[in-house]
């Protein structure tokens, strides 16, 4: 690596996070369930039982109570969306703290209450935890690491390798939310608007995706990187590539105007609520409609299709009628998101 030691990059969930992973970590980690690198790992734990998916995430985000949410539920809605995406019922999760000395007692109630309350809504056992205290100024507040265990549906097989020309590429709604709300509390914008996080369980959505349609390919939850590192990550695994319509990705007036004035490109913006699909072209509709009809998915589009076309390579139309490529994110972004 040119590098000699970490980056804020690192971790940020763009080409540099890419480079870590697999030139350091999958250097001596080598179990085959890796390889792929999926939100959560897919085992069977003898010949007569069924498949479990086990995930873990740590939450690091500043400010840790946001106009949307706070650390603690995003710690529990990251975990259950990892396994949601994987096609698993979440059904257990452990949760770790690193606290600073000093860090407000109230403060760490009103987290802890936030985890619970996310859990129950959610039908998910909060089963054992850790925690440790650090020295004042040693740990910025309180860092979460929450690992999760769910049920994996035996008729649900998602894996880059049955993805086709043709699929479809859907968003179950207006992505970057999160980050943009994160980015107003945090740099004191001001900005006088009701944006808020789209931190939120992708659960119930995915359950009604995989009850509609048998031909789902793929799915995940685009966090660090946004959509831009999720479509780019799709087709490092292929020989198609993917092209998307500028037109087609939902946004709102606000959202828009936020990424205008400040230069963000919406496709690299982290979510915590959202869901990228990748499903059979002919059933797309049928996968769409179901989407729409829940609360969570009420503005999922179709947003382009995967191609023989620009193997390797993530193509926009952009609404001006030209194209450009849509690189894997690149360089330090906002850190501290999630």
């Amino acid at each position: 690596m040119k590098n000699d030691r970490i980056l804020l990059a690192h971790g940020v969930g763009g080409r540099q996070t890419r480079q870590l992973i697999e030139n350091i970590l999958l250097k001596y980690f080598r179990d085959p369930l890796l390889k792929k690198l999926p939100d959560s790992a897919s085992l069977n734990l003898s010949r007569d039982s069924k498949d479990i998916c086990f995930t873990t995430d740590s939450y690091i985000v500043k400010p840790i109570f946001f106009p949307g949410g706070d650390i603690g539920k995003l710690s529990i809605c990251g975990t259950i969306n990892d396994l949601a995406v994987s096609g698993a019922r979440p059904l257990f999760i452990s949760c770790s703290f690193i606290i600073e000395e000093g860090f407000g007692m109230a403060e760490f109630e009103r987290i802890v209450k936030s985890m619970a309350d996310t859990a129950e809504r959610n039908s998910v056992r909060i089963v054992t935890g850790d925690t440790k205290v650090v020295d004042s100024r040693s740990g910025d507040g309180i860092f979460i690491t929450t690992s999760g265990i769910g049920l994996k549906r035996q008729s649900v097989h998602m894996d880059f390798s049955r993805i086709r020309p043709g699929d479809a590429i859907i968003i179950s709604g207006v992505p970057g939310m999160h980050e943009l709300a994160i980015i107003n509390a945090r740099e004191n914008l001001n900005f006088r608007s009701n944006l808020k996080s789209d931190c939120a369980s992708v659960y119930g959505l995915v359950s009604k995706i995989l009850d509609a349609s048998k031909r789902v390919r793929f799915m995940r939850d685009p966090t660090r990187g946004g959509v831009a590192a999720v479509l780019n990550e799709i087709v490092s695994n292929l020989k198609y590539g993917i092209k998307i319509y500028e037109e087609k990705i939902p946004v709102t007036d606000m959202v828009s105007s936020f990424c205008e004035i400040l230069g963000f490109d919406i496709l690299n913006l982290a979510s915590e609520g959202r869901v990228v699909v990748v499903a059979d072209r002919y059933d797309c509709e049928k996968v769409l409609e179901v989407m729409r009809q829940h609360p969570s998915g009420k503005k999922s589009s179709v947003i382009g299709y995967v191609t023989d076309e620009f193997s390797g390579k993530v193509v926009m139309r952009t609404r001006f009628g030209g194209e450009r490529f849509v690189e894997m994110p690149a360089g330090r972004q906002l850190p501290r998101i999630c």
